[in-house]
């Protein structure tokens, strides 16, 4: 056994908030089978239906983990489930993509307020390590390549509430192992699918319908991360010594036409629908660089076909 910031690397415990999402359900499976870890403890107010969790077959494995339906703002019920708690992976968030800009007040309410419970509940508990999953959309939008050393300009309720999570989890920083990781859009398969998010979302319309919606003329960029290479990223980032700070975790830049051209090459009869041709979308570009590969492995980037064809795979008919 050996130690690092307070952390037992051997025998960790993990709670992971929103661990029945997108990410989460995906998280879970890498972790629960990592013979460092003893228990996993999954915080989900299952509020966005998610419940492929629950439908495992039996596996050994399975013993190690732990459901616990509650509410980040409840900050009584979380500290309770932190007592044992090592490494606190904070994934709840209210999600659109992220280019929305609606709902002000469920982004205030769970991607601020919420982190700041999560924040304080850490602080008063034994927790040794915060991994908290923030956005690329706290740079807004722009032409220019954004990298980790730019100050954060978000210009939608989404990236601006996640902006000021962050804040909380920088005051924590000062006082335990903080990392936060600003995730590109993701996209890939899960059990717990989000098909709000545009690749998610072009798949399956081009699966089911043959048809897909383009808003504007498609040329706008945006940043992005596969799901596997996220949920990679993250269980380094217990299992390892990561420094303190601020990384971005982006794994492809694409424009919207980009993506049109590699699904093309899945569905050669895929009609496309354009509407608002002439308005001007928000884009971003943000740096694949980021210091956090100085700690820890890189992931392998693949050709967006290539992954396509994989997700195309995972589709019952």
């Amino acid at each position: 056994m050996w130690l690092a910031h307070g952390v037992n690397y051997q025998r960790m415990n993990v709670l992971i908030t929103g661990g029945a999402g997108y990410v989460g359900t995906e998280l879970l499976a890498k972790l629960a089978l990592n013979k460092q870890i003893n228990k996993i403890t999954i915080y989900d107010n299952l509020s966005k239906g998610h419940r492929s969790l629950f439908l495992e077959k039996k596996s050994s494995f399975l013993s190690k983990i732990v459901f616990v339906h509650g509410e980040i703002l409840d900050s009584r019920l979380l500290k309770k489930q932190l007592t044992d708690t090592d490494v606190l992976i904070h994934l709840a968030a209210m999600v659109t993509t992220p280019f929305a800009n609606t709902d002000p007040h469920f982004f205030e309410q769970v991607n601020h307020w919420g982190t700041a419970e999560v924040v304080y509940a850490a602080e008063e508990s034994g927790v040794s390590k915060l991994i908290y999953l923030s956005s690329t959309a706290v740079y807004g939008t722009g032409t220019d390549l954004a990298d980790e050393s730019i100050l954060p300009l978000p210009q939608t309720y989404y990236g601006i509430s996640k902006l000021r999570g962050e804040t909380h989890v920088n005051r924590l920083m000062e006082k335990k192992n903080s990392i936060i990781l600003r995730g590109g859009n993701i996209y890939g398969f899960s059990k717990s699918m989000r098909f709000d998010a545009v690749i998610n979302k072009f798949m399956f319309d081009a699966h089911f319908t043959n048809r897909i919606q383009i808003f504007g003329n498609g040329k706008q960029t945006r940043a992005f991360i596969h799901v596997e290479h996220l949920v990679n990223t993250i269980e380094q980032c217990v299992l390892k010594e990561v420094p303190t700070g601020t990384y971005n975790l982006v794994d492809k830049n694409l424009q919207i036409l980009e993506i049109l051209d590699a699904l093309k090459e899945l569905y050669p009869d895929l009609e496309f629908i354009y509407a608002n041709q002439h308005m001007k979308l928000r884009e971003l570009n943000v740096s694949l660089e980021s210091k956090l590969f100085e700690s820890i492995t890189r992931f392998t980037s693949t050709s967006l076909s290539d992954e396509l064809q994989v997700f195309k795979s995972q589709f019952a008919f």
